[in-house]
């Protein structure tokens, strides 16, 4: 059973939360490389992965997913904001619970690494699943497959590489649920 937060707590993840929310925004909007399948490459995964692993399964899933469709919003790929929203949420929930089931049993890198890897996982195959049904085509969906596995290449290892260098060095930056 979880432990009821305190008001500082609560403010504290609430905070907390919406600065992951819009860092994610802003790494998913900075720098954005088109695609052929009408997306494009950019640097958010980075943070759907910290956002699970230092606010937990359903704050950092929120911060994830909502911050990724707003940069969807505000750059012009509206049409692709609602199925951000679902892949970037479920990514930084799988993400988180993969971690906190295994992080006991299994020496933390490895665990980080393995649960980012899922999530990017869950990330190229729900954008390609969004491409097929959205332009009616196979081919787009296979097309959108290699450009997201680069973006969830690069997603996964900076986001293990600043967690595991920077971020876990910092004490109670990570809520436990």
């Amino acid at each position: 059973m979880k432990e009821k937060l305190s008001s500082n707590e609560q403010i504290r993840l609430l905070t907390l939360t919406g600065v992951l929310t819009a860092l994610t925004t802003v790494a998913t909007f900075v720098i954005q490389i088109p695609t052929p399948s009408k997306g494009y490459i950019n640097l958010g995964d980075t943070l759907v992965n910290l956002c699970a692993w230092i606010l937990g399964g359903g704050y950092g899933a929120f911060a994830a997913g909502f911050g990724s469709a707003l940069s969807d919003l505000i750059s012009g790929y509206a049409i692709y904001a609602p199925a951000t929203f679902v892949i970037k949420f479920l990514m930084a929930f799988v993400s988180f619970e993969i971690f906190h089931a295994l992080e006991k049993k299994f020496p933390s890198l490895w665990v980080r690494i393995f649960s980012a890897v899922i999530a990017e996982l869950i990330m190229i195959t729900g954008y390609a699943l969004f491409a097929g049904i959205l332009y009616g085509s196979v081919e787009t969906a296979w097309v959108s497959i290699p450009e997201n596995a680069v973006q969830g290449i690069f997603g996964a290892g900076a986001s293990v590489t600043l967690y595991e260098l920077i971020l876990k060095r910092i004490p109670q930056l990570r809520k436990k649920d």
